[in-house]
C-alpha cells in the first residue's frame, strides 16, 4: 500500500487520483478556516510559491472535527482561503482525520510512521511531509509553522 493507491475528492465532489502527485514532494495538511492556526495558510502559500516549480505540492484537506472550525460548504471553504490568503494550491473536500469515518488517506498517513506517531491527530494544521517516492517522512504538530518545514522540503527536492 502506498499514498498513491488512494482516490480523494475535490471540492466539487469529483475524484482525483493520488497517482497524479507521483514524483512530487507533498505537504498534506488538515486545515480549518476559523482556527487559531488559520494564518498558517500564508506560510503554506509561501512554501508553495517557493517550491512548486521544483516539484512540490500542498494538499489542503479542511477538517471540521475540531470545534467546528471549518464551517460552510467545500466551495465556501476554498473561496475563503483564496480570498483571504490568496491560496493557489489544491483544496479538497472536507475530511475527518480521526474516528470511524476518517479518511483512508489519514488512516494511512497516521500509520505510515508507526510507533508513538500512530496516534490520533490532535488539532487542525497537523502536517505530513511525503517524499517523491510516496514515503511519509515526517509528521509536524499544528504549532509547527510552515516556514520551519522549508529546510526539510528543500532536502527532499534536491
Amino acid at each position: 500500500m502506498s499514498i498513491y493507491d488512494f482516490v480523494i475528492k475535490q471540492t466539487n465532489g469529483t475524484e482525483k487520483k493520488m497517482t497524479d502527485y507521483q514524483d512530487k514532494v507533498l505537504l498534506i495538511v488538515n486545515t480549518a478556516t476559523g482556527c487559531g492556526f488559520t494564518p498558517q495558510y500564508e506560510g503554506l502559500q509561501k512554501l508553495y510559491n517557493d517550491y512548486q516549480a521544483k516539484g512540490f505540492e500542498v494538499l489542503d484537506f479542511p477538517c471540521n472535527q475540531f470545534g467546528n472550525q471549518a464551517p460552510g460548504s467545500n466551495e465556501e471553504v476554498a473561496a475563503f482561503c483564496q480570498m483571504n490568503y490568496q491560496t493557489t494550491f489544491q483544496t479538497f473536500s472536507k475530511v475527518n482525520v480521526n474516528g470511524e469515518n476518517e479518511s483512508p488517506v489519514y488512516t494511512y498517513l497516521k500509520a505510515a510512521q508507526g510507533g508513538l506517531l500512530n496516534k490520533d491527530i490532535k488539532w487542525n494544521f497537523t502536517k505530513f511531509l511525503v517524499d517523491r517516492q510516496g514515503k511519509v517522512v515526517k509528521r509536524y504538530a499544528p504549532q509547527t509553522k510552515p516556514e520551519e518545514i522549508a529546510e526539510d522540503i528543500e532536502a527532499l527536492l534536491s
